[in-house]
């Protein structure tokens, strides 16, 4: 799985000109997913997404938790995180086909709940527009292959 999280003082996605998700403080969570994820594989990732310490704390250092500040995620699937840029124009056959996608999607998204935060989200393959107030800005990239 790949994510990019952004640390926000809120974030929005709009789908069809309706709101579709919305969060203040917390996580912008871009999510991937490739073709040799797991279960286990998107559980460890929300666990260490939920786990981070990227909000400043009193002597403005990133030493706070999304717990810590009462924060909540937005999660939006993003399959281009899987481009292929070779060349000019991306290819996508490296993402994971939908039927296993769309269960891991939701998985992430459901371990965090389970950890109690607030979760919003997209619509798996919608056309989206997604706004939201960079703070920092502050962008973690997490790329399990080989590394989590």
């Amino acid at each position: 799985m790949r994510a990019v999280v952004t640390r926000v003082k809120h974030a929005s996605v709009t789908i069809e000109n309706e709101i579709h998700g919305q969060i203040g403080q917390g996580y912008l969570v871009l999510l991937g997913v490739g073709p040799s994820d797991t279960e286990e594989i998107s559980v460890k990732l929300a666990d260490k997404i939920c786990n981070l310490r990227i909000f400043e704390d009193q002597e403005e250092r990133m030493n706070l938790s999304l717990e810590q500040v009462g924060g909540s995620l937005l999660v939006v699937s993003q399959f281009t995180l899987y481009a292929d840029t070779s060349s000019r124009r991306p290819g996508f056959s490296k993402a994971a086909k939908p039927d296993l996608a769309v269960p891991l999607y939701e998985k992430f998204m459901a371990r965090c709940r389970e950890r109690g935060f607030q979760v919003e989200h997209g619509e798996f393959g919608a056309d989206m527009q997604v706004d939201s107030r960079n703070d920092g800005p502050v962008t973690i990239l997490f790329d399990t292959e080989g590394n989590l």
